[in-house]
């Protein structure tokens, strides 16, 4: 496992990080034990860095990150996010869903709060109340760093130039065929000592030919992926879903991202991408191929 540091905030991460939201159930039924099993696997790997929020199972995830990772809580890196989807993104809302989050995960501090689903609220609205409410955590001690999360990546240019967050998340945003956060927003985030967090970097299972559920009437997207698929068909390896070998290591990587997440609930998928962290990536031809393909041309 590899290891770097999450921008200025002086606080080391793993490279790979296990996201949370198939923790919580959102993608396959799955029980507390099985969880747990996954969380402690991750650990038992040297993934260090945990990456939940209170959306994903409606609570669900974060509880099974407090009962795995209860009295090993100085080994770990632990990030949530706020609000709710639907609720507001108040002062007030934002310190009582961190509070709630603080007892679900059994701990009385989280390494990094994230503002979740940018897309959800205005710049004005979040920086009056949830940015502040963050702010006011941080200096109770209940939190150590700050950041925003948003699938848009033009969204994070305005909290990254504010000064004011330690680190960003977008998701899908860098990955073999859309990797349009290499164009502004990495370069911005690494100017101003920003961490990088990638979430997805398989595009929600397209390129491990399985997207997610919620893709599935997105046909317009899913045939577009698939022709973007075939032109990247020379990375595909031998063995079955041949694109996520590469996919993962296009994202882990690259020198600006602090931290790829990767999602799953399956042991072996885990042990594999934990093997991908070796810090070999694409071959120089390789590299300036994919980008060449899809220069400037989101998928989404």
């Amino acid at each position: 496992m590899q290891y770097t540091e999450l921008g200025k905030t002086g606080i080391t991460v793993s490279k790979l990080g296990l996201g949370g939201a198939p923790i919580g159930g959102d993608f396959s039924d799955i029980t507390d034990p099985k969880a747990i099993e996954v969380i402690h696997a991750a650990l038992d790997l040297g993934v260090n860095f945990f990456d939940t929020a209170p959306l994903y199972g409606r609570g669900e995830s974060e509880r099974r990150f407090g009962i795995a990772l209860k009295g090993r809580r100085e080994n770990i890196v632990l990030a949530t996010k706020a609000v709710m989807r639907g609720d507001s993104y108040s002062y007030d809302n934002t310190i009582q869903c961190v509070e709630e989050s603080l007892q679900r995960l059994q701990t009385d501090y989280i390494d990094l709060i994230q503002l979740h689903e940018a897309e959800c609220t205005t710049y004005e609205e979040a920086m009056e109340g949830t940015m502040a409410a963050f702010l006011k955590l941080k200096e109770q001690g209940k939190v150590r760093a700050i950041g925003v999360n948003a699938g848009q990546t033009e969204l994070l240019i305005p909290y990254i130039k504010s000064g004011k967050i330690d680190t960003i998340q977008t998701f899908s945003k860098y990955m073999l065929i859309d990797h349009t956060a290499k164009d502004e927003l990495i370069p911005l985030a690494k100017k101003m000592n920003v961490g990088v967090i990638n979430g997805s970097p398989l595009g929600m299972g397209v390129l491990a030919d399985a997207p997610a559920p919620f893709l599935l009437k997105n046909t317009a997207l899913l045939a577009e992926a698939e022709k973007r698929k075939e032109q990247i068909s020379f990375l595909r390896k031998t063995e079955p879903k041949g694109l996520i070998e590469p996919a993962m290591r296009f994202s882990l990587s690259h020198p600006n991202i602090a931290v790829t997440l990767t999602g799953t609930t399956s042991l072996n998928s885990l042990k594999k991408n934990a093997r991908y962290c070796d810090g070999r990536g694409l071959t120089e031809d390789e590299q300036r191929r994919v980008y060449e393909l899809f220069d400037q041309r989101p998928l989404h």
